[in-house]
């Protein structure tokens, strides 16, 4: 039996090679490419594939967002540059099986579709374990809304606009989010609950 699979990744040289490489594997055909978060519905609706290999950074929708929305519809690996410990905690709450790091070789990739394919889960040991070290991310939701938005660069006034706050509850938010993180101002907590993959 074939495995079809879709790929998605926003870097056109990377998204070729993994196909060509996926496509020497006995058992594996890659049924369609897109280079967009935001196609991959789409796709998947169009194709078909019993497994998608989403990218995380992706242009009009991230990998993450795609794969909460697929997740019912074919088995899903993560393959990611960016290995963040909340990324891997947010992938397996998306309804993700695999999650391996773009390091990983063809043969690996191959193998964990495989065994997404058959019904197990397939992660890279490394992000694994950074991610039981890391722990659960501190914010609620709201404070990773804010902060979030602040790290577009949105002002208090904006931020209270767009989640129906007044600006006092949004710097409470943000003030909070400074505290739990250890950061000394809103840049720094942004830049922390970036690199745990929490926001």
């Amino acid at each position: 039996m074939t495995t079809r699979v879709l790929l998605a990744d926003d870097e056109h040289l990377i998204r070729g090679a993994i196909a060509a490489l996926l496509d020497l594997e006995d058992g594996i055909e890659v049924v369609a490419q897109v280079g967009r978060g935001d196609e991959v519905v789409a796709a998947v609706a169009e194709h078909r594939p019993d497994v998608a290999v989403l990218d995380i950074e992706m242009p009009g929708m991230d990998g993450l967002s795609a794969a909460e929305r697929i997740s019912s519809q074919c088995k899903i690996v993560i393959l990611t540059s960016l290995g963040r410990p909340g990324y891997l905690r947010r992938a397996m709450a998306a309804g993700v099986s695999g999650f391996l790091g773009k390091d990983a070789s063809a043969e690996e990739l191959a193998m964990a579709i495989r065994k997404v394919q058959s019904g197990g889960r397939y992660l890279d040991a490394e992000l694994a374990a950074a991610a039981m070290a890391a722990g659960d991310s501190p914010l609620t939701e709201r404070e990773r809304d804010a902060l979030r938005l602040a790290g577009d660069g949105a002002t208090i006034a904006r931020i209270a606009a767009e989640l129906h706050l007044t600006e006092g509850t949004v710097r409470n938010y943000l003030s909070s989010a400074m505290t739990k993180l250890n950061a000394q101002n809103r840049l720094e907590a942004i830049r922390t609950a970036q690199r745990m993959g929490w926001l």
